[in-house]
C-alpha cells in the first residue's frame, strides 16, 4: 500500500488517500493531529507517517491502525495493555492475578478508553481521574484496577513508549474506608471447631495454631513436613482453583508444628492416603489428590457456625482471629506476632489490636484514679 496526497479543490485543502483493506476504495484522511491539512507539507507528512506505520506492521513490529488517522476514535491503549498482560503479566504473576487483570481490562479498562479514546502518550492526571470515576467499585476494587493500569504506564514507559508516567490520583481520591478486623474469642473458635465433623477439624485447627491461609492448607503436601525437625515448609498456594508453587507474598515459610497440632499430625500420618501427595484430604473431594478447596473450607466453616449461632467468615474466624487472641487475649506484643506469623509488615499487624469499649475503658482508667467528690458537691451547690 503506498497511498496517495490529493487536493480537495472545493474545500480548498489536503487531504490523504490510503485504500481500504477490508472493501474497495480507499479512506479519505482530511485531519493530521486535529487540524485540517492546508499546507502539502503537511499531507505528505502524514502519509510518510502512514506508511512507516505500515512498513512497521508489515516487518512485525506492531499492529496497523487506519483509524489514528481517520479520526474514529481508535486508541492504542487497550492494545498496548493486551500485549502487556500477555507478555509480562502472564509469565509471571499467579493465574487468579492475570484473571483478575484481565476483568480489570474487559469491565473498565476497555469500555473507558473506547469511549474517550486517547492515545498512550496522551494520558495525564485528568484522564487518569475520569477513569478512577468511572469505575463502579468498591474503594479497595478502584484501587486494584488503578495499580494495575499504573504497572502497564509504567511498562510503557520503561519501553520509551511514553516521555514518563503521568500522576495518579491521590489515595484519598479513592474513598477507601479501612475496614474493621472482625474475630472471636478462643471460646468460640473451640465451639465452632467442635459442630464440625471430626474429619474436616484437622485443615482448620493447622490454619489456626500457625497462622495459616486457607489456600496454604489445601496446597500443604507431604513432601512440605519434615519430621525430623518437626517443622512445615509452606510453599505452595491456590490461586484460580489450581495448586502454584509458591505463597500469596512468593517467600516460603518455615513453621515449627505447634506442639498441640503434633499428635494430631501423627494421626494423619498414620492414616495417610497412598494416592494423594496432599496433607488434608476431604473424602468427598472430586478433584486429583482428594485436596479440600477454597469453597468445601468455607462451607464446612459456615455450617459450624450456624450450628452455634455465630456469624463470621473463615478469613476472619481463622486467620484474624489467632492473631487478635495473641494480642488481645494473651497480651502478647504486635512485633512477637508478626514474628510468629508470616506477615512483612509491621502495620499488616498492628491493625489487630483491640478497639472494643473494653480496652479503651482499661487503658483510660490505668494508673491513678482522681477522686470526682469535690465536683459532685460543687454541682449540687451550683
Amino acid at each position: 500500500m503506498k497511498g496517495t496526497v490529493f487536493f480537495q479543490k472545493d474545500r480548498g485543502r489536503w487531504a490523504v488517500s490510503w485504500p481500504r483493506r477490508e472493501r474497495r476504495g480507499s479512506h479519505a484522511i482530511t485531519r493530521y493531529k486535529g487540524e485540517f491539512m492546508y499546507d502539502r507539507r503537511i499531507a505528505d507528512k502524514c502519509l510518510h507517517m502512514i506508511q512507516s506505520d505500515w512498513e512497521n506492521y508489515k516487518a512485525g513490529l506492531g499492529a496497523f491502525r487506519i483509524e489514528k488517522y481517520t479520526g474514529r476514535g481508535w486508541t492504542d491503549v487497550v492494545e498496548f495493555y493486551e500485549k502487556w498482560l500477555k507478555e509480562v503479566v502472564e509469565p509471571t504473576r499467579k493465574p487468579a492475578t492475570v484473571k483478575g487483570y484481565r476483568s480489570y481490562l474487559d469491565n473498565w479498562i476497555r469500555p473507558f478508553f473506547e469511549s474517550h479514546p486517547v492515545m498512550l502518550h496522551e494520558i495525564q492526571l485528568d484522564t487518569l481521574c475520569s477513569l478512577l470515576n468511572s469505575i463502579d467499585l468498591s474503594g479497595k476494587g478502584k484501587l486494584n484496577v488503578m495499580m494495575a493500569f499504573h504497572a502497564m504506564m509504567d511498562h510503557a514507559w520503561r519501553s520509551r513508549r511514553i516521555p514518563e508516567v503521568p500522576p495518579f490520583p491521590k489515595r484519598a481520591a479513592y474513598g477507601m474506608v479501612k475496614p474493621a478486623i472482625e474475630w472471636i474469642s478462643r471460646k468460640r473458635f473451640n465451639q465452632v471447631v467442635d459442630a464440625m465433623a471430626p474429619e474436616h477439624r484437622a485443615p482448620f485447627l493447622w490454619m489456626y495454631l500457625h497462622l495459616m491461609r486457607p489456600a496454604e492448607a489445601c496446597a500443604l503436601m507431604w513432601a512440605d513436613w519434615d519430621e525430623v525437625n518437626r517443622q512445615f515448609i509452606v510453599r505452595r498456594s491456590i490461586s484460580a482453583r489450581r495448586v502454584v508453587g509458591s505463597t500469596k507474598t512468593g517467600e516460603i515459610y518455615l513453621t515449627p508444628c505447634h506442639g498441640a497440632f503434633y499428635p494430631l499430625m501423627q494421626e494423619l500420618t498414620a492414616a495417610r492416603c497412598e494416592d494423594s501427595p496432599f496433607v488434608f484430604t476431604n473424602s468427598r473431594a472430586r478433584n486429583e489428590g482428594k485436596r479440600y478447596t477454597n469453597e468445601s473450607l468455607n462451607n464446612i466453616w459456615k455450617a459450624a457456625c450456624r450450628k452455634v449461632g455465630i456469624e463470621i467468615g473463615l478469613y476472619a474466624g481463622v486467620r484474624h482471629s489467632r492473631a487478635s487472641q495473641m494480642i488481645n487475649e494473651l497480651r502478647m506484643s504486635i512485633h512477637e506476632v508478626k514474628e510468629a506469623g508470616t506477615w512483612k509488615r509491621l502495620d499488616s499487624v498492628s491493625r489487630y489490636a483491640e478497639t472494643a469499649l473494653t480496652r479503651k475503658r482499661e487503658l483510660l482508667e490505668k494508673g491513678d484514679v482522681i477522686s470526682l467528690v469535690h465536683y459532685k458537691s460543687t454541682t449540687k451547690a451550683n
